[in-house]
């Protein structure tokens, strides 16, 4: 995975969930996606984010979670980033 350019985020090792994911995905050599930094570095700032996410990806909605999941892998590849 190719480093941010905040370092100091990307690097920071907090106590909340999402640091000990990226710690979990470190040790198992996975790749993750690099917003969990974000929210690893401000998880107060990030909560409604997060929430508003799985909302939009996993509510009840015309389309079934797994299209959802589909249209973002899709529209992230177009966009040649990494989903």
């Amino acid at each position: 995975m190719d480093p941010m350019f905040l370092r100091d985020v990307e690097q920071y090792d907090g106590e909340g969930a999402f640091s000990g994911l990226i710690r979990s995905m470190r040790s198992q050599g996975h790749a993750f996606p690099q917003i969990w930094h974000m929210f690893a570095f401000k998880p107060k700032m990030t909560e409604h984010l997060e929430r508003f996410t799985q909302e939009l990806m996993r509510e009840e909605a015309p389309l079934s979670p797994g299209i959802r999941e589909l249209i973002a892998a899709f529209t992230s590849y177009e966009n040649d980033c990494p989903f």
